[in-house]
């Protein structure tokens, strides 16, 4: 069994479809999405195809809400909420998602796929040889510490930059959410491939970034093996 996280998908199917030919993941491997399947995505975006093809993996998922998951979320609860007649009065949704999504699926389709996004989990622990994870899509915290509001996940807080060189200790943290670019030059980590579109891994070696950009112009789709340590970029 293999493990596999995956970083910020942004509605680019052909990445996704062009990552998992390289990793292939099998019904006994694992694979954790980090949150932001959804939003932007280029030139091509196409939410639902990426949607159908996370429910279609022949491996055990995990999908980690996201910052731009919640949005279309409570978009689409507020849409779906308002009277017909009056629909036309709300705000468009900031984003492409709800309209490509809303052209190609059912309003029970769209409202249940709202559900499944508010169920999804903030954090996850998980352990790989004796060394214990945890994911998140902005920032993760220590399970017996202090509970923490959502937005803490799905956005982070104040402390980031503090979080970033010391992570939680007894803990290797995988986060999305923030483009590594952010990270270029800081002395206080590396990147592990390509100077500033590629997975960034801080000086302590226990916080992974993994948003890679991609869904905007030049950026990449990231994976990461933890059991082996390769990384996969499409």
């Amino acid at each position: 069994m293999a493990t596999y996280i995956i970083g910020d998908i942004h509605n680019s199917i052909k990445k996704l479809d062009k990552l998992l030919s390289l990793i292939s993941p099998s019904i006994q491997d694992r694979v954790l999405l980090l949150g932001d399947l959804f939003d932007r995505g280029g030139a091509e975006p196409d939410p639902v195809g990426v949607y159908f093809k996370i429910c279609g993996l022949n491996a055990n998922v995990t999908w980690i809400r996201g910052n731009h998951d919640k949005l279309l979320a409570e978009y689409i609860y507020l849409f779906y909420g308002t009277d017909e007649k009056k629909r036309g009065n709300l705000r468009p949704y900031r984003y492409n998602s709800f309209d490509l999504m809303k052209d190609r699926l059912t309003p029970v389709d769209m409202l249940d796929l709202a559900d499944l996004i508010m169920r999804l989990p903030l954090q996850v622990e998980i352990e790989i040889s004796s060394v214990r994870y945890l994911l998140a899509h902005a920032m993760t915290f220590d399970p017996g510490g202090k509970e923490q509001d959502e937005t803490a996940y799905l956005e982070g807080l104040g402390t980031i930059q503090e979080y970033w060189d010391h992570g939680v200790d007894g803990y290797i943290s995988l986060v999305g959410h923030r483009d590594t670019q952010y990270q270029w030059k800081n002395p206080r980590g590396r990147y592990l491939d390509e100077e500033s579109a590629s997975i960034w891994l801080n000086s302590a070696e226990n916080v992974y970034m993994m948003d890679c950009g991609c869904g905007l112009p030049g950026g990449r789709l990231a994976c990461l093996c933890p059991d082996t340590g390769e990384r996969f970029y499409a």
